[in-house]
């Protein structure tokens, strides 16, 4: 699995913008059709609320990609 950090500087990311940052979804409505869908976890878990708050440690992972926010 290949790992990325995304470095934010504020308190929190949504996961939708957390996808498109990270270059996993090329657009929100690529992102939100992909939460809808349970394709993407959050901390090991499904998530489908595509406005989940992201904190620093915090990590999403989708397609065989993993996305460790950093602030």
């Amino acid at each position: 699995m290949k790992t990325e950090t995304i470095k934010i500087d504020t308190e929190y990311i949504k996961l939708q913008d957390l996808l498109k940052l990270s270059g996993l979804a090329a657009t929100g409505g690529m992102a939100k059709i992909f939460i809808q869908n349970g394709e993407v976890s959050v901390n090991g878990e499904v998530c489908t609320m595509r406005g989940k708050k992201l904190r620093g440690g915090d990590y999403a992972e989708y397609d065989g990609v993993k996305v460790v926010v950093e602030v």
